[in-house]
């Protein structure tokens, strides 16, 4: 039977099931308590407190500013919000990549600290040992392949990745010693949708994909793309379901018009 918004709250079992059915997975990104509110509301399946908010909040180019402290508001935020979808959260840059202990420490203060249901992490083999760890803890872990952001002066660009054949090898390797290890979905980011398909069929844990095709168990976008918030950026991946760069600048105009022509307030909005 199909998740709707009045099924009772959703779980990482719940996404299991999903994947053994065959319905898709909704994942959209979350960063503050009324946003999260609305597509809490409006029936997504995941919220993810990624660490995306360094860019769509802050305004940094990458995701590698925000902190550990950040994440943890933000986070905060969400989860008083989420009445019905699972909240996942981004460990930042810096937070776990020194050893199995830090990621630990870091993953520990997200739960405690936020109230999330599990943490986000990226990478393949070099954090199999954090994952381990972090899971053996009992906190749910998602991993991440493909794309990984928080790589993005390694890579040099943001480039479809896993496009030749010795890494696309090397993304289904470290797809299985992440599920091997624990981790109970995966994140897969704009990497070709026939190999995206492949690790999806391999795998008993969901798939959730961004700029990875159709063949994954399910899709994520930034929240603030997918609303049009930012017309300037139009990935070939990425389909705008609104235009509220349009709209709320339309609004703020007509507020500044009607402030300006002394048309607000009026007699029926005082005292």
């Amino acid at each position: 039977m199909p998740t709707t918004a009045a099924t009772k709250k959703i779980t990482t079992h719940t996404l299991r099931q999903m994947k053994a059915s065959g319905e898709k997975i909704s994942m959209l990104t979350a960063y503050d308590y009324t946003m999260a509110r609305l597509l809490d509301e409006a029936g997504v399946d995941v919220l993810l407190v990624g660490d995306s908010a360094a860019n769509v909040m802050a305004g940094y180019e990458t995701t590698l500013p925000i902190t550990l402290d950040q994440m943890i508001y933000h986070a905060a935020s969400v989860v008083r919000a989420a009445r019905r979808s699972l909240v996942i959260v981004d460990l930042p840059f810096g937070s776990y990549q020194e050893d199995a202990r830090q990621a630990l420490h870091s993953a520990v203060r997200v739960m405690k600290e936020t109230g999330a249901h599990g943490i986000k992490l990226e990478g393949g083999e070099s954090v199999i040992e954090a994952v381990q760890r972090i899971v053996a803890a009992g906190i749910p872990v998602m991993g991440h392949l493909g794309l990984t952001p928080q790589s993005i002066y390694q890579f040099g660009t943001y480039a479809v990745r896993a496009a030749e054949e010795k890494e696309a090898q090397k993304l289904l390797h470290d797809a299985l010693l992440l599920q091997q290890a624990g981790c109970f979905a995966l994140v897969l980011e704009k990497i070709p949708a026939k190999l995206a398909g492949e690790v999806t069929a391999q795998l008993s844990i969901p798939v959730i994909g961004i700029g990875a095709g159709k063949y994954v168990d399910g899709q994520v976008l930034v929240v603030h793309d997918m609303l049009g918030m930012n017309q300037a950026f139009k990935p070939r991946f990425l389909r705008q379901y609104a235009n509220l760069q349009e709209v709320i600048q339309e609004a703020v105009r007509q507020y500044v018009a009607d402030v300006k022509s002394q048309q607000f307030p009026g007699e029926h909005e005082q005292y």
